[in-house]
């Protein structure tokens, strides 16, 4: 497919070649025969793009301030890489269009190949030859109504969920500050509610046209003197019952004057991104209703919404997005809403970056601005050679599967610099990122599946890196096809999969063939730990090992949260801390318990707080306290380890402090064995000898999964390994 991509570090525009993105279930492909780009969001994109490092910094000091919290976590060389592969990387534009359904992903059956749709969502209704969307953000366009109006039909929801938030009453007056396409629409939207509308905006042009449109009853120029005894007039010295402000600046001008202009227990609405410093003075003293509106309606930012495909009840969320969507589609159809009025430029989808580029340099006045696709279906994109750069040409070909931030920032720089390794195939799900990572790393192809990167005929191993639900069953396959695999933690979500991944592996090994499966426990890896255990010696008999972490919050909309698609902080996370006890003291956990902490923060779930118990076949013992809800100036680990008259504790891999008869000693340490683990599988490989004892990374699985077990019932549990293994090789469980 053909998608137009943004450059964050200079804000430049091009499209882009790129596989054709992944259907899954409760998901439709569509091919975009109109598509709205949104003057206010895309547009600033595109000026911050533009802007030096310090104007990005002072744009936007929220992003500075994160950047400087990552340097405590990660160290200054892994911020430098995370920071860096943002702003090289390439991202989509574009969240509204109308076109043709070709295929529809299981679970959906409101729309059907053919139908003209109009659809929405940043990320997924890109401008590009070929989208796939979630099902709730897909609605049917009504007969009578164009590609055209469709295709702006999620910038009308936009406006219309800031007017829903207003409340409007026939016959009351209403002001809309800012006269972009979106606060234009908001006029038209207001006067079929039974406004008469003021308009006013920086722009005497966009007051002038807005009037000849004939979507507003007067108008005037913000910043003059005279704007706020018009609206005085206007309102017959009532002032404005309701505001909708969809302006884009930094300023809280926009939310001053509109606190002085409206009448007492008026309802102000922001729309748009404008500063929001409010006036006690005016605000209090009316009690002015102040309200922002989220974006196109109920289901924003939801995943649970927007990719899970779970609908909100209409008895209970009358407007959602997508009935949002339905709405002003409606109006459309019976002719009181008609945006393709407002538009004032059309260019063909190959001429895109200079509609961007008008955008940015303001080189002419513009409104709505619209995107058109060529007549002719593009053929489906399975696989995009890449321009970029080879590396090197070592006898280890590896293809990847995901690409996140964590890939770019640990896996990916390790497995470039090593002279072994042949970068080949990439895949992710939306396929731009494929080719914009693979074309800046060196890979040789992007392709539009995961099978196709484990059929690549240049791949030897595979590294996983997707969401958890996919590590599984992308594990597996890999094995059955022959192929290394290095999976992110965890391995797994589930003991049927567990079980499925330990046959293949007792079958390849009972029939003398090589490859392995490495999960990604990194830690172990570590100069701190290696330090530890080395302290310790071979055989230390019993351990007591107390692990601490200090985890931080994590939303519970994120998507390591959801029980399907991550698993949890417990499968995802904990198995780390399971795995590092078991690298100290050599032995396998055999027992676990663990509780929850009972808070009363409702932000957080209540396995993010726990404490875990557990035991280990040599007698060894290990607590480990997992907590969402300490300070985050704490450093995150902290593991303490007592025996054989030895003492040591890792300090969140920066040292390790060691006691033993002679006294103590401390031990500068840097980083958490990410390299370290790409190093040893990659020697693994070459050798012919896993790194890590499948025996071991089973071990560790199991006992993180019956960790849930153990919350579920109170009760310590077996973690019975054994028993497994025998289970896979076709003996009794």
């Amino acid at each position: 497919m053909k998608i137009l991509a943004q450059t964050m570090k200079d804000g430049s525009v091009r499209i882009v070649d790129a596989p054709s993105p992944l259907i899954a279930p409760g998901f439709v492909r569509i091919r975009p025969l109109w598509s709205a780009i949104s003057p206010g969001t895309e547009g600033n994109k595109i000026v911050t793009g533009r802007m030096s490092l310090i104007g990005k910094a002072r744009a936007k000091p929220e992003q500075v301030k994160q950047v400087l919290a990552m340097v405590g976590q990660l160290g200054l060389r892994n911020t430098i890489q995370k920071v860096r592969d943002k702003l090289d990387g390439a991202g989509p534009l574009g969240y509204s269009l109308a076109g043709l359904v070709t295929e529809l992903g299981p679970e959906v059956d409101h729309v059907a190949v053919g139908d003209l749709v109009a659809c929405a969502g940043g990320g997924y209704a890109n401008h590009a030859d070929e989208v796939v969307v979630p099902r709730n953000l897909v609605v049917k366009v009504p007969d009578g109504v164009s590609a055209e109006a469709a295709s702006m039909s999620t910038l009308a929801a936009i406006a219309l969920q800031g007017v829903r938030l207003a409340e409007p009453t026939l016959g009351e007056s209403a002001v809309v500050v800012g006269l972009g396409v979106i606060g234009q629409m908001a006029c038209r939207l207001l006067q079929a509610n039974g406004c008469r509308v003021f308009a006013t905006d920086i722009s005497g042009a966009a007051v002038a046209r807005t009037l000849e449109l004939g979507l507003a009853q007067g108008g005037g120029q913000l910043g003059t003197d005279a704007v706020e005894s018009q609206v005085g007039d206007f309102t017959r010295g009532r002032g404005a019952d309701l505001v909708l402000i969809c302006a884009a600046t930094a300023s809280s001008d926009p939310v001053a004057m509109s606190g002085r202009i409206c009448r007492q227990r008026g309802r102000v609405v922001v729309v748009g991104a404008v500063g929001m410093d409010l006036p006690r003075e005016n605000y209090y003293e009316k009690e002015i209703r102040f309200s922002v509106s989220c974006s196109y309606g109920p289901g924003r930012y939801d995943p649970t919404y927007e990719e899970a495909g779970l609908d909100y009840p209409a008895g209970f969320v009358r407007w959602t997005e997508g009935r949002n969507l339905e709405a002003v589609m409606d109006l459309m159809a019976a002719g009181t809403f008609e945006p393709v009025a407002l538009v004032t430029h059309r260019f063909e989808f190959a001429e895109a970056p200079r509609a961007y580029a008008m955008i940015a340099d303001r080189s002419e006045p513009y409104s709505g601005i619209l995107l058109h696709y060529p007549a002719q279906p593009a053929p489906p994109v399975r696989r995009v050679e890449l321009a970029g750069q080879r590396r090197h040409g070592g006898n280890i070909g590896v293809g990847f599967v995901g690409t996140g931030s964590f890939a770019q920032t640990f896996l990916l720089p390790p497995l470039r610099s090593d002279g072994r390794v042949r970068l080949e195939a990439i895949f992710t799900r939306t396929g731009l990122t494929a080719a914009d990572v693979g074309a800046r790393n060196g890979f040789a192809v992007a392709v539009d599946s995961p099978e196709a990167v484990i059929g690549h005929e240049g791949t030897d191993a595979l590294v996983v890196a997707t969401r958890h639900d996919q590590h599984g069953p992308l594990a597996l396959a890999a094995l059955r096809a022959g192929k290394h695999v290095f999976v992110e933690k965890p391995l797994c979500l589930t003991r049927d999969e567990l079980l499925a991944i330990a046959r293949q592996a007792l079958a390849m090994e009972v029939a003398g063939t090589q490859p392995f499966v490495q999960v990604g426990f990194n830690r172990r890896f570590s100069q701190a730990a290696r330090a530890l255990k080395r302290h310790f010696g071979a055989n230390p008999g019993p351990l007591t090992m107390m692990y601490r972490v200090s985890a931080g919050h994590i939303p519970k909309g994120h998507w390591t949260q959801d029980p399907q698609a991550g698993g949890g902080r417990i499968l995802g996370e904990v198995c780390h801390f399971v795995d590092l006890m078991q690298f100290m003291c050599g032995a396998d956990p055999v027992a676990v318990s663990a509780m929850c902490i009972d808070t009363p923060n409702q932000a957080n779930k209540a396995d993010d707080n726990v404490v875990i118990s557990l035991r280990f076949a040599d007698g060894s013992v290990g607590s480990l306290g997992y907590f969402a809800e300490g300070a985050k100036s704490m450093p995150k680990e902290q593991l303490e380890v007592l025996g054989a008259g030895r003492s040591g504790v890792l300090e969140n891999f920066q040292a390790v402090r060691l006691w033993s008869g002679r006294g103590s000693r401390r031990v500068r340490c840097s980083g958490k064995g990410h390299a370290d683990e790409i190093k040893a599988f990659l020697d693994g490989i070459a050798a012919g000898t896993p790194p890590l004892g499948w025996r071991s990374q089973v071990a560790t699985t199991l006992a993180t999964l019956r960790i849930l077990d153990a919350l579920s019932s109170g009760r310590t549990e077996t973690v019975d390994t054994e028993a497994l293994l025998r289970e896979a090789a076709g003996g009794d469980a």
